[in-house]
């Protein structure tokens, strides 16, 4: 475990509950013209920090788990892969669902339900890390 993998499981951490808690709900509330203005820009914004995150995260645990095989990071690496299956195979082609439809309400809503599976898979992951963190501190300060 290394400082790297806290830094990039934090990130992505961060990133789906702001989504989940504030984003994606809030798009609840948007009229259909106020949300078609809206949503283009958002999803070519969100992108320059969505991306680079997951790519990082999974070259890094694909490292890692290359260099020494241990079962915490091959359930990691999945969990990881659960949510990219979740964003390219769900998540990515309902927001162009939405780029391309004139009525997004019920699509909106679905977003959030849909999200839940990368929300409890980015933070799996990162409970995970912090719990090697802990077990490794503990394990060299002799406790």
């Amino acid at each position: 475990m290394n400082a790297l993998q806290l830094l990039l499981d934090f990130g992505l951490l961060l990133l789906i509950w702001i989504v989940q808690l504030i984003i994606y709900p809030s798009f609840t509330f948007m009229d259909e013209a106020g949300f078609q203005r809206w949503h283009p820009p958002y999803t070519q914004v969100i992108s320059y920090f969505v991306v680079p995150l997951m790519l990082a995260q999974v070259a890094l645990y694909s490292y890692l788990l290359i260099q020494e095989f241990r079962w915490l990071l091959l359930i990691q690496l999945i969990l990881i892969g659960v949510a990219w299956a979740n964003t390219f195979l769900v998540a990515v082609p309902l927001h162009n669902t939405l780029g391309s439809n004139t009525i997004t309400l019920p699509y909106r809503t679905q977003l959030v339900r849909i999200n839940r599976w990368r929300t409890a898979a980015w933070t799996l992951v990162f409970l995970l890390t912090v719990w090697q963190f802990f077990r490794q501190y503990l394990k060299s300060s002799n406790f």
